[in-house]
């Protein structure tokens, strides 16, 4: 059964985010808020809370996973990041992006793509993202929250309570998040360019 926190999605309340890390770092998968909508995460390097996070989405092992970051720093560590992708990505985030690089050894290779080596990241715009990955000291594993049979991901947490509670361990309540795609931008050796065209703007790669 999942616990349910409701936290505050402008000054989120610090000793529920310490909870919700202990339960992280307990081997859970938790459902909680970005920027563009509700995900799913677990620790980067627990094969178990994975192969959850993969049942739930029923994932193959060619969907891209994500990252979620702090800051630069933390990008820095997990992937193959150049120059013009460091500009980039410095003017674009906090932000509704998600960027694909080249996955350095840090990355587990469970989690990188099969054949392209890739990870997906972000830096979400939202407070109670920011504050749980900052006291969690390290990149979440995430995935956009849209189950199986549906187009667009939950935007109600009292719905992924009721569909998921005994698929999860922690539900975070933030409010109610209307579903919008990230704008995924690819990164590779020949440059940058928006591979999705969602939420965020780009305009420098128009």
């Amino acid at each position: 059964m999942a616990q349910y926190f409701e936290i505050h999605p402008e000054n989120p309340q610090l000793r529920l985010i310490h909870r919700a890390v202990d339960i992280i770092r307990k081997g859970g998968v938790i459902a909680y808020p970005t920027d563009s909508s509700y995900a799913i995460a677990c620790q980067i390097d627990d094969k178990q809370a994975l192969d959850r996070v993969r049942r739930i989405r029923q994932l193959d092992e060619k969907h891209n996973l994500t990252l979620v970051c702090n800051d630069l720093a933390q990008v820095s560590n997990f992937t193959k990041m150049g120059n013009d992708a460091f500009r980039l990505i410095r003017a674009l985030t906090p932000g509704p992006f998600t960027f694909i690089l080249g996955a350095t050894h840090e990355v587990p290779r469970r989690l990188q793509h099969p054949r392209k080596k890739t990870i997906g990241i972000r830096i979400p715009d939202h407070p109670v993202t920011q504050l749980l990955v900052q006291e969690l000291g390290e990149p979440l594993l995430s995935s956009t929250l849209i189950l199986p049979g549906d187009s667009e991901a939950l935007t109600d947490p009292y719905e992924i309570r009721n569909r998921l509670e005994h698929e999860l361990d922690l539900v975070i309540d933030a409010g109610i998040i209307a579903s919008e795609q990230t704008t995924m931008i690819e990164c590779s050796g020949s440059g940058c360019e928006i591979v999705r065209q969602g939420k965020g703007l780009a305009p420098m790669l128009d």
